[in-house]
């Protein structure tokens, strides 16, 4: 790697804060130079110097490392968040990600995955410490299976017509519906005409606003 990546901390404990950038600043691929002991000094100054990768804790005084995110995404659109902290429950796991952060390491790393991490990220990955990886998948799996189940559920149709509904809800003729399935057009009818009586509809347009209203 021949640029080194540029580092910016958000870190209420001093302690703590000190320890990460003097890890930062011992690696040859990374450096630190600002640290923030809370978001409203990290939100006013960040933007006049931008670093690469902005390392923040969530439970910070007053504005919390999630909020700091969201407004330093908008005003540093090319810099990479991560998280770095204690909390390891769902909600803060997912706020984090859908405020932007492309990395969620616990505070118990050892410094060589941290600074691993950030190249990671520099690097356009997503780093993430195992256990936190770990709930990402599951509550995506639990979210798969309710969908799934939600579409079992809220029309009377099995997979395959389902399938085919969906892509008559997407504008495809039948044609297009079966060259996408690899079905032929007979079959596509079929469907279709089980689909109307599934559903007592008597066109395209019937059934596709049962769909949409599912």
């Amino acid at each position: 790697m021949d640029k080194i990546i540029k580092i910016a901390i958000i870190e209420d404990i001093k302690e703590i804060a000190l320890e990460l950038k003097n890890h930062f600043n011992d690696s040859e691929y990374t450096s630190c130079t600002q640290v923030y002991h809370n978001a409203e000094e990290a939100i006013a100054f960040l933007p006049i110097n931008p670093p690469d990768i902005v390392i923040s804790d969530i439970g910070l005084p007053g504005v919390s490392g999630i909020q700091a995110i969201i407004t330093l995404r908008e005003l540093m659109p090319d810099t990479e968040f991560c998280m770095f902290t204690v909390f390891e429950d769902n909600d803060k796991i997912f706020q984090s990600l859908k405020a932007g952060a492309k990395g969620y390491i616990l505070k118990n790393a050892n410094p060589d995955k941290i600074i691993d991490s950030a190249k990671e990220l520099y690097n356009g990955g997503s780093p993430m410490s195992p256990s936190i990886a770990r709930k990402v998948i599951e509550s995506f799996s639990i979210q798969q299976n309710e969908k799934a189940e939600a579409k079992a559920t809220n029309l009377p149709l099995t997979e395959r017509e389902y399938e085919i509904l969906e892509e008559l809800a997407q504008g495809l003729l039948y044609k297009e519906i079966a060259t996408k399935l690899s079905i032929t057009i007979g079959t596509v009818k079929q469907h279709i005409h089980k689909i109307y009586h599934k559903l007592q509809v008597n066109n395209r347009t019937e059934a596709i606003n049962l769909f949409l209203k599912r």
